[in-house]
């Protein structure tokens, strides 16, 4: 079954054909991160007209380099929530045309799911049960994936999501954005030599907003008394705090509920440190670690169209032409 795909959520246009959630014959993905930069984030308004400008030419490229046409396609799928309003309706609108010109199933996505499916693009053979770490910009979470369709949420953010946590500490230094490769690439120069926090006691879940406020005020007092900030040991130090959390937290959920699979998907999974020190303690404690290939660590449509396959074959998530994006769309 070959489906085209559709994601829009936020700043990339991407358009992709899938066949059978497995097989990526094309993922093109029209990254705004240029215009963005000068603003020092994401501005809807102009991420949404810029998905207006892109879309059509980003489908067109999808499907010449996948060598088929719409005649090819049996179903269409599209990212419904979470994410941007504007930018959610651009993806959703051009999906139910699509959908409707070609009488074709629509498929409604939720984001996350299709992060967490991204590992089935890179891993032929993974299979649920799996124990997943959601990392990005706007979700940090621990999952367990009971099947394709059905996962509990064992912990979760409390606050701030790790991913906007690294924008925030690169824009206090200067940094620019985005903020996580940009911390990630200076914590290779660095070393982590400054305590930011201490343990928990929150069990599965995180709190990053602690984190967050520790490297500032400690940013904040060495500008004060006029000392250079050692930005590279700055970065390293907050990614090892962080990082550490979100791996061994993973782990330890891995153990409790005796699965022996863990995963890493969202924006975050692409982060160079999280990935070693994930795969470290997964061998160290009998663990298989799966981690999605670059491609697929940020946002885009081959995800979407592979959580959509599982999700037609299983009945859910068929929509109608009043489907509507959902930018607060829930796990």
């Amino acid at each position: 079954m070959k489906i085209l795909a559709i994601e829009s959520s936020c700043d990339e246009t991407s358009c992709a054909v899938v066949e059978d959630g497995r097989v990526c014959f094309s993922n093109i993905v029209s990254s705004q991160i240029d215009i963005h930069t000068r603003f020092g984030g994401v501005v809807p308004e102009v991420a949404s007209r810029n998905h207006i400008t892109a879309i059509s030419n980003v489908v067109a490229l999808a499907l010449k380099e996948a060598n088929c046409t719409f005649a090819d396609i049996d179903a269409i799928a599209v990212t419904y929530g979470a994410g941007l309003i504007g930018s959610l309706l651009v993806g959703v609108s051009y999906a139910k045309g699509l959908a409707y010109a070609l009488k074709l199933p629509l498929i409604a996505v939720n984001h996350i799911y299709g992060h967490i499916a991204s590992n089935y693009l890179t891993y032929k053979n993974l299979e649920p049960p799996f124990i997943c770490l959601l990392v990005s910009g706007g979700h940090t979470a621990i999952i367990k994936v009971k099947d394709y369709n059905h996962h509990e949420i064992i912990g979760n953010t409390l606050d701030d999501a790790v991913g906007e946590c690294y924008d925030k500490v690169a824009r206090v230094l200067g940094l620019g954005y985005p903020g996580g490769p940009k911390v990630d690439k200076c914590a290779l120069e660095g070393k982590a030599n400054i305590v930011f926090t201490k343990p928990d006691n929150l069990g599965y879940n995180f709190s990053f907003s602690g984190k967050k406020t520790a490297v500032i005020n400690y940013i904040h007092k060495l500008q004060q008394r006029g000392e250079t900030l050692p930005i590279n040991d700055i970065c390293a130090s907050f990614e090892k705090c962080a990082v550490d959390e979100l791996a061994e937290k993973a782990i330890k959920a891995c153990k409790n509920f005796k699965i022996k699979k863990v995963v890493i998907a969202g924006g975050v999974s692409a982060n160079r440190e999280l990935r070693a020190k994930l795969t470290k303690l997964a061998i160290e404690n009998g663990v298989e670690c799966f981690v999605p290939d670059m491609q697929y660590c940020t946002d885009n449509a081959a995800m979407v169209g592979s959580a959509a396959y599982y999700q037609y074959k299983a009945g859910i998530g068929i929509a109608d032409f009043t489907l509507a994006p959902n930018p607060s769309l829930s796990l």
